[in-house]
C-alpha cells in the first residue's frame, strides 16, 4: 500500500509553528537591517583610497564569501556562548542560540550586501560625484546625501531579492537546535509521526511567503522601468 497522507495534526501545531515563524522572521529582520549597515560601510571601505582599508574589506567579504553558511552557524553557536558569558556576566542558562544566529546570518549576508551595494555605488553616474564635489560637498557628505540615496534606490530590488534568499536560508538555523519554523515544523513531524506532512506545509508556507516576495520585487522593477 502507498504512503497515506494525514494532515489532522497540523491545526493542533499552528500555534507552535507561528512562534517557529516569529522567530524565523526576527533573524530574517535583524539579518537584513545589520547586513545592509554593515554591507554599506564594507562596501565604502573597498572604495576608499585607503588600501589597508580596501584590503580588510576585500578579505573579509572573500572570507565570508568562501565559507558554507551552515559552518559560520555552527561557528558563532559555539563562540558566542562563551563570549557573552565571559564578557557580559551572562549566566550559563541564558539562551543564546537565537543571538548567535542573529549574529552569524548579519555577518555572513554583509559579505554579499557589500557587493550588491558596491554595483549599486557604481551605478550612479560619475557626474553626480563632481557635480557634489562642486557645490562645496567633502566625499563623505556627497556619499552620504547624493551618491548613496540613488545607488540605494537603484539596489532595491537586489536587496529585496537577498532578504528573500536570507529567509529560506534561515531554515538551517536547525543545527543549533533553535525552535525557528522549520525546526518546530520538523519536530512537530516527529513527534506526532507525521514527519512527511509537516515538512510539506513548511513547504508550502516557504514558497508562499517568497512567492509573493519576489512579485513584489518584479513589480518594484516594473515601476523603475515604466
Amino acid at each position: 500500500m502507498g504512503y497515506e497522507f494525514d494532515w489532522s495534526s497540523i491545526p493542533g501545531a499552528l500555534p507552535y509553528l507561528w512562534e517557529g515563524m516569529i522567530i524565523t522572521l526576527k533573524i530574517t529582520a535583524v539579518a537584513v537591517s545589520v547586513g545592509i549597515v554593515w554591507g554599506t560601510l564594507l562596501a565604502l571601505m573597498r572604495m576608499s583610497g585607503f588600501k589597508v582599508l580596501g584590503w580588510l574589506a576585500a578579505g573579509y567579504v572573500n572570507l565570508f564569501r568562501s565559507i558554507p553558511l551552515v559552518m559560520v552557524l555552527l561557528w558563532f553557536f559555539l563562540i558566542i556562548p562563551s563570549v557573552l558569558v565571559s564578557l557580559l556576566d551572562i549566566p550559563r542558562s541564558f539562551d543564546t542560540r537565537l543571538v548567535s544566529a542573529m549574529v552569524a546570518f548579519s555577518l555572513f549576508e554583509a559579505a554579499y550586501y557589500s557587493e550588491i551595494i558596491r554595483a549599486g555605488i557604481r551605478s550612479v553616474a560619475r557626474g553626480q560625484m563632481g557635480a557634489a564635489n562642486a557645490l562645496g560637498m567633502s566625499y563623505a557628505m556627497a556619499m552620504r546625501l547624493v551618491i548613496l540615496p540613488q545607488a540605494f534606490r537603484n539596489m532595491v530590488p537586489l536587496l529585496l531579492t537577498q532578504g528573500i534568499i536570507l529567509f529560506q536560508d534561515t531554515s538551517l538555523v536547525y543545527v543549533s537546535s533553535l525552535p525557528d519554523f522549520f525546526g518546530v515544523s520538523y519536530r512537530v513531524g516527529s513527534r506526532d509521526g507525521r514527519l512527511v506532512e509537516l515538512l510539506l506545509f513548511a513547504g508550502a508556507v516557504y514558497f508562499i511567503i517568497s512567492f509573493i516576495a519576489s512579485q513584489l520585487v518584479k513589480h518594484i522593477q516594473k515601476r523603475k522601468t515604466a
